[in-house]
């Protein structure tokens, strides 16, 4: 009898360990994986960011400095939109919104618009969209150009009258098939333009704070 029980006990502790021992794995499983998943993200964050800066600014080391704005009538949504601003050695040159483009053919459209520091485009990204495929979807880079003619404009080239397509009297090409698709993105960029040129000041001004803090949290 007592043996049967001496068994019986060993069987429970063994059956006790096996399942720490498996809890363990399982739960170092998942850090290891949410580390990766997190290291992943960074990695693709960064290369989009990179995307759409000027290319003399790639691969430099830049001081990047990260917050959130809100303005549903210009960014395009009611949540919080990401900014970045890159600095060398505290002065800003360059920044990075996140904006929505809300009349998407059939989801609104997630953008990155690189910007220099006087409100010039260095590049724009559709990060993410529901749009047509063969039609909308060739505002993605891997698809077409269409996105790179941004490059280069502001407000003031073109005027903002003329941030339109040229099916509306505008000065830039839309995408064959996707009208609708091409002048939410054009109104899109108008409104991220005017955004910063109206709170140029205040990111800048909050970039340097959040940096400082930064800078303190680290000493």
């Amino acid at each position: 009898m007592a043996t049967r029980e001496g068994s019986a006990w060993r069987t429970l502790v063994l059956v006790g360990v096996v399942a720490s021992c498996a809890a363990l794995l399982v739960s170092a499983s998942y850090d290891f994986s949410k580390e990766r998943i997190a290291a992943n993200e960074r990695a693709r964050l960064l290369a989009r960011l990179d995307s759409v800066l000027d290319p003399a600014l790639r691969g430099r080391d830049l001081a990047t400095v990260r917050f959130t704005v809100t303005d549903r009538e210009l960014l395009g949504t009611d949540k919080p939109v990401d900014v970045f601003v890159a600095t060398d050695t505290g002065r800003p040159v360059a920044v990075i919104i996140a904006s929505v483009a809300p009349d998407g053919y059939n989801a609104p459209i997630g953008l990155l618009v690189g910007l220099t520091s006087s409100g010039t485009i260095t590049g724009v990204r559709a990060v993410s969209h529901r749009e047509t495929p063969g039609l909308g979807d060739q505002i993605d880079i891997a698809k077409s150009d269409w996105i790179e003619q941004f490059t280069g404009t502001s407000l003031t080239m073109p005027d903002p009258p003329l941030w339109a397509v040229k099916k509306d009297d505008g000065h830039f090409d839309s995408i064959t098939g996707a009208t609708v698709t091409s002048r939410a993105v054009v109104k899109a960029l108008k409104n991220t333009l005017l955004y910063f040129m109206q709170h140029r000041d205040e990111i800048f001004a909050q970039a340097t704070q959040a940096a400082s803090l930064d800078h303190a949290d680290a000493d």
